[in-house]
Parts: structure tokens; sequence; C-alpha cells
């Protein structure tokens, strides 16, 4: 038969441990994957082909952007976060085994609950949930949902078994809703299912004035039906205190969810959530049933510490590697790589989303590579939204972290279209700025016969002639004599021959390649900073040491 999209057929395989053996809805699961395994299934997929740097400006715009969606790092947080909900999902199915009829006992025991209304409840008093539930909280950019969603993706959402004629819903995210309120949360629920599988749960119970608790009393049924594996709520966060019905009533929610659907519930939220769990030792212990994950930014490796040891140092060593620039430097300078931390403080994000538009403005201005004052502009410039969070993690001050639980990310999509058009309207400007050392007569005579449609890979060693030859011309007598050049035997001859050195104005230093003491000179503040550098780049002689080595 064919399977709808989505849909895997169940091929059951032994997983080794006696506790799982003979369940259909745990063998019919992936095989539990080990670490070398997991980092090749979470890492992203990114096409990185050497000669794309030599791409036009706009299209290697497109080629850098890949990095948004698709560069993944695996890290110890990301394996630690994989093994719990590995061993939540396989749990949560012990107590529900299809072929032996535990699973019905629980759907007989849901049906109980919604026909008589009452949670208490039950027909078959033996059945015990072994479900778990787990709370992970970190603050937005720090990669909680990219990397949930990456971890769900090693599995199929849905499997049938033919042998027992049912669809066995693996996992199932949904979103808090805005308004704040559980009733809308368990909404959202049924529409996720009508999503995955076509029902109309929707129509039958949300248009429909059901209490809360009549809703919880039907998710567990229909969870149960479908033998749904794990249930992560996101934007945990979101749910108001007071919309719902206070702090106590919320977590109650929750704790219902677990003991009662029986399916391993994940709470994901920023920090914000975190009074939902905190309300007392008890409480406490209730939200976390296997534990909490707090994902903090990622932590400045210390002077001791070898950086490459490090996941900062691991992260931003295999980022760096994908760059798109003529003039890139193979490895990050201990200089970049503390600009870099200083102006994200670990985000992943934010580290992410600044390297990119760092080498899209690199390709833009022409510089072609990435450098302190570069990366420094664009946070100035691009990241103006996010730097009261980054100026409240860099204090230390846990008072001022606290008013920024939720970091809100800039439109960076938008950042990029700008830039983009910017690089199409100017790229050619640029390049013949570049070309004519900013001579303004030169780039204007370029301009003027190109747009008449004359090729400009000949023109600039014709105008270049022209202006060192007869630099007393005015413009009205310089173009017949380019045209007359350009249509002249003599033009390959022209074209082929070593371009004389052009004088390049200040402005424009840049550009030149990072040996060039020009280069060095405009990335420098000033004349002590200038030293500096050139001490750095082994450039500066040492006339006192020199001098002493005769004493």
């Amino acid at each position: 038969m064919t399977l709808p999209k989505g849909m895997v057929q169940a091929i059951y395989k032994d997983t080794g441990i006696s506790q799982y053996q003979g369940n259909p809805l745990i063998e019919a699961l992936p095989p539990i994957l080990d670490r070398r395994q997991l980092k090749e299934g979470l890492s992203g997929q990114i096409a990185f082909r050497p000669t794309d740097i030599y791409l036009d400006g706009p299209t290697r715009i497109h080629v850098i952007s890949q990095l948004l969606d698709n560069f993944f790092q695996p890290l110890s947080r990301h394996i630690e976060l994989e093994s719990k909900l590995s061993v939540m999902l396989r749990q949560g199915y012990v107590g529900r085994n299809l072929a032996t009829g535990e699973l019905n006992a629980h759907i007989q025991n849901g049906y109980e609950r919604v026909m008589q209304g009452d949670l208490a409840v039950f027909r078959f008093e033996h059945v015990e949930s072994t479900a778990k539930s787990l709370a992970f909280i970190g603050c937005s950019g720090s990669g909680k949902t990219s990397s949930l969603n990456r971890i769900l993706a090693t599995y199929p959402q849905l499997i049938y078994h033919e042998t027992y004629n049912f669809t066995q819903i693996v996992f199932l995210k949904i979103d808090c809703p805005h308004d704040g309120s559980l009733k809308s949360l368990c909404h959202n629920f049924f529409r996720e299912i009508d999503a995955v599988l076509a029902t109309n749960y929707v129509r039958r119970y949300v248009e429909k004035r059901h209490s809360v608790e009549t809703l919880i009393a039907v998710m567990a049924h229909i969870a149960n039906t479908h033998a749904i594996g794990l249930l992560v709520i996101d934007e945990i966060q979101h749910l108001s205190v007071k919309h719902s019905g206070g702090a106590e009533r919320m977590l109650n929610f929750f704790v219902t969810l677990v003991n009662e659907i029986s399916v391993p519930v994940v709470m994901v939220g920023t920090p914000k959530a975190r009074s939902v769990f905190e309300l007392d030792l008890r409480s406490a212990r209730r939200g976390a049933g296997f534990g909490a994950i707090l994902w903090e930014p990622l932590s400045k490796p210390s002077g001791e510490q070898v950086i490459s040891r490090t996941e900062w140092g691991a992260f931003t060593n295999r980022l760096w590697k994908y760059q798109w620039l003529t003039k890139a430097s193979p490895d990050v300078t201990d200089e970049i790589r503390d600009t870099w931390y200083d102006l994200s403080q670990g985000i992943m994000d934010v580290v992410i989303k600044l390297f990119v538009l760092s080498q899209i403005r690199a390709v833009v201005t022409g510089v072609e590579r990435i450098t302190q004052s570069l990366m420094r502009k664009v946070y100035q410039d691009e990241l103006k939204p996010i730097h009261p969070m980054i100026d409240a993690l860099r204090s230390g001050d846990v008072t001022k972290i606290a008013r920024y639980s939720d970091l809100t990310i800039p439109d960076v999509d938008r950042k990029i279209l700008e830039l983009g058009h910017l690089l199409r309207s100017n790229q050619e400007r640029i390049d013949t700025a570049v070309k004519y050392g900013g001579n303004e007569q030169a780039i204007r005579l370029h301009n003027m016969l190109v747009d008449m449609g004359y090729v400009s890979e000949l023109l600039e060693p014709l105008i270049n002639r022209a202006f060192e030859n007869h630099p007393g011309l005015v413009m009205k007598d310089l173009m017949p004599l380019i045209l007359s050049w350009y249509q002249s035997a003599e033009i390959e001859k022209t074209a082929s021959s070593k371009p004389k050195m052009k004088a390049m104005k200040k402005a424009d230093w840049h550009t030149l390649d990072s040996n060039d003491l020009r280069f060095l000179f405009s990335q420098s503040a000033n004349e002590e900073a200038f030293l500096e550098s050139l001490s750095r780049e082994g450039l500066l002689f040492d006339a006192e040491n020199w001098i002493n080595s005769f004493g």
C-alpha cells in the first residue's frame, strides 16, 4: 500500500534491552544512536565549493545566507538533550505496549474519563504511567527550537503498524498560544493532530465550549489512541498566570498531562517560564520529573584552556571555514575571536548572524575579509535591537540580565535583502572606483562608455592610458581618443600590456591585501594601535633589543 507523506511502514528490530523487548511501539523506532552517529545526523549540510568565492557579489550573498538555516555544530549540550529525549520517548512506551493490551487499557481508561467527565475515574486499576516530564529553559537565540527540530527529525513522525492496523505518532510539537490561556493551548493540540493525521478533532472539540478539565480528558484519550510518544510544548513563557487561573493551576495542568495522559512532555521556554517551575521545592520537583536542562550562552574559555577543545572554539572554528571571500584568512585570530565573543556574548544565534552579516558587508564594501573593525561596524549598524541584552550579559549583573530574558533577534533576512540591493546598485561603482584609484573623471568616463555599449573589461587599460599620456585633456577630448584606440588594431596589445602602478586613495586602503601596511593602517584607530598591529605581525624592528644584544 502507498503510505501518506511523512508516514513509514513499521520495521521491527530488537533493541537489545529486555525492558523494550516485544513492544512494537519501541522496536519500530530507529536504532539508538551512538555519539558518532548522532553528530553525523545532527550536523548541518553546507554546500561549500572553493570556486564559489569567485562568483559575483549578488550570487555570493545567496551562498553566504545558507548558513542562517543550514549551519549546525553538534556540541555536548546537544548530545545530552538527545540522550534525555531518547530515554523519555522509549520509557514512555514501556507502559503502553500495543502487543500485550496495555495500550488498550490506557485507551479504555481515557474513554471512561471522557464519558464520565472526571479525570480521576478509571476502568483498569493496574495501569501505571511510565511517562516523565522535562523542563528545557534557555534564552531566545540559544538554539532550543532548532536543536529540538533537528533531534526530532532523526525520527519519523508517523509509523504505520500493518499487523495491528495502527498508526503511531512518534512525536507532536505544539506552540503555546500568545493569549496565554490553557484552553487555547489545548486547542492547539487538536489543531496539530488534525494537521498531522487529517482528522477533524478541531470541529468536534474546539468549536464547543468545553472546560480545561474536559479538554485534558479528551487529549488523554486522543494521545493514547494514536500512541503519541513525546509531546513537546514550545514557547512556554507565553502562558499567562492571570489568564490561566494562577501559577499553581498551570503547574497542575502539566503534571496532569504527564500523569493522566501518560505521555512524556517536554516544556520549552525562556527564563520567563522558570517561575512556573520554581514556586516551591515541591513544585520544582514535579515540574521537572526527568530533570531540567538550562542552556546558558557559550562560555568564554579561560586563558589556561586550549581554544580548539572548548565549545566556543569548536563552534567558531567550524563556522569560520565557511567563508566565500577572496581575501579570507584560513584561521580565525585570537583578536577576532575575542571581538566576536564580546559582540555576541556566546549566544549562538547572534554568533551566526553576526558572522553572516559581516561576510556580506565584506563583499559589499570590497574588503573581502572579516576584520575586527568590520565586525564592530556590523554590530553597531545592524544589531542595535539586541544591544541592551548584550550589554547586560557583558556586565554579568543578574538583575540587568533578568530584564532581558527574551532576546529578540532583528529581521536578518531583511538586512540581507537591503545589503543585496546595495551591492547590486553599487557593485559596478565599487569595482570601477578601485580600478581607477578614485579618479572621478575616469569613473564618469568609464560609466558613460559602458552605457553606450562598450565592453567594460577593455576600457580600463585604455582610460588609464589616456589619463596618464594626456593629463591635460578634458572629457570631450578624451572620449574620441579612447574610442579610436578601442576600434583600432592595437586594442588587444594594449589590453594585454602590463598596467602601470596606480596611486590609491587612502579611503580605499581597506581593500588591499591583509599583509599590506596600508591595510593594517586602515584597520587601526590611531598611531599607537597601528604600532601594536605592526608588532603583532612581526613587522616592527625592535631597535632597543638589537642594541642591547651588543652589550
